[in-house]
């Protein structure tokens, strides 16, 4: 049986060429960047390659790159050390109630040291309304943090709006753009960002590494104690593969990233129709046309999404119910709770999320395959009878 792979915003193949870019530095360039003889400044190179790279993707400076262990490390380092560094000037942080796990829990912690934090509503489709932002800052306020686009429902958020008030109001604003890099364009002056966090497996690049964008003359704390490395912003010796990777996929990316959300478009919206027409009480979650190119997330009325996902699975497609982070958790979606959704509906979602490989072909064979899944689940479901 063929696999079709359905999760990209899970995590995403590692691209061929991005694997040819890192083998050398596994064996033959293995050196410590800190080393000042040959093969330490062989990898130190490629370091500061990439780091270029990775910075014109989102149109930075490479000086304002620090690569991190991936999205989570990115947030963190963000979160934790705006907050540290300015608590002298206030104690108040503004995200919203759809935030991934790593800025919701980052910020838990910080409201357990003192720290006092917002969580914005969102609306039926998880946008946040810019209006609620500039209403919630204080002059106590000292960041802001929203995410470009969630990981769940694909929702594009207003963030160039959201840049503009934190910019008039001399507020740090971070966003964690780990859904959007390299799949939409993203400018770092345009959306007027102070921090933004980036991940490499979410752009066909390897597990454990990521950046964090900080704009020069932003106030924070290293987030990470030891040596100097990465300017002093980050302790530890540098994974040089996994940035060499890192970088390969952002040069990719910037080659590639208007012709694959055109091609992923296209199947997205051939897939949302397919699934609304023949499945009855199928919804669409998120917003209808500011949403990511790859991202299919549905309700499916009187079925729980477990139970399609585990039945998907037999038939060889991967997909989820939500984020990854969350995968062990018998809760549902806490971004479909925040949108209204009743614990019963949250608990029948699924996200189907495409990339860079898939065909129409699969498209086709999901969409001849779910209704029938759904059938047969809701022929045995005492939720679609109590509700005839």
């Amino acid at each position: 049986m063929k696999r079709i792979y359905l999760d990209y915003a899970a995590t995403t193949p590692t691209h061929p060429e991005v694997v040819k870019a890192m083998l050398p530095y596994f064996t033959d360039a293995f050196g410590n960047p800190s080393s000042l003889y040959s093969y330490g400044q062989e990898s130190k190179g490629a370091i500061e390659k990439a780091r270029v790279e990775v910075a014109k993707l989102i149109g930075a400076r490479d000086e304002e790159i620090v690569f991190t262990s991936g999205g989570t490390g990115a947030d963190n380092f963000a979160i934790k050390g705006v907050a540290f560094a300015n608590e002298n000037k206030g104690n108040h942080l503004i995200t919203s109630s759809i935030e991934h796990y790593a800025v919701i829990e980052a910020s838990k912690f910080l409201g357990k040291k003192g720290f006092k934090v917002t969580y914005l509503p969102v609306d039926e489709y998880g946008l946040v309304d810019p209006g609620d932002v500039k209403k919630a800052i204080t002059n106590k306020t000292i960041l802001i943090s929203v995410m470009h686009a969630n990981n769940e429902m694909g929702t594009i958020e207003p963030i160039a709006e959201i840049g503009k008030i934190a910019s008039e109001e001399g507020i740090p604003f971070h966003v964690d753009a780990v859904q959007t890099v390299g799949h939409i364009p993203v400018d770092v002056n345009g959306l007027e960002v102070n921090l933004l966090s980036m991940s490499g497996h979410k752009l066909y690049g390897p597990k454990g590494v990521g950046a964090l964008y900080i704009r020069k003359g932003t106030k924070l704390v290293p987030f990470m104690h030891g040596g100097d490395q990465e300017r002093s912003r980050r302790a530890g010796t540098e994974n040089v593969p996994g940035i060499v990777g890192f970088g390969k996929a952002a040069e990719i990316a910037q080659q590639e990233v208007d012709k694959e959300a055109e091609h992923l478009s296209y199947l997205r919206d051939k897939f949302i129709k397919g699934i609304l027409r023949q499945i009855d009480h199928a919804h669409l979650n998120g917003h209808p046309s500011r949403r990511l190119p790859n991202n299919v997330n549905v309700s499916v009325d009187f079925v729980e999404g477990e139970s399609m996902l585990l039945n998907l699975d037999l038939e060889g497609i991967c997909t989820s119910t939500g984020s990854a982070c969350s995968s062990s958790s018998l809760e549902p979606s806490h971004v479909l709770l925040a949108m209204g959704f009743s614990h019963e509906k949250a608990h029948g979602s699924l996200r189907l999320t495409l990339g860079k490989w898939t065909t129409d072909q699969e498209i086709e064979r999901v969409l001849e395959v779910l209704p029938k899944i759904v059938a047969n689940l809701r022929s045995m479901s005492p939720l679609l009878k109590s509700n005839i």
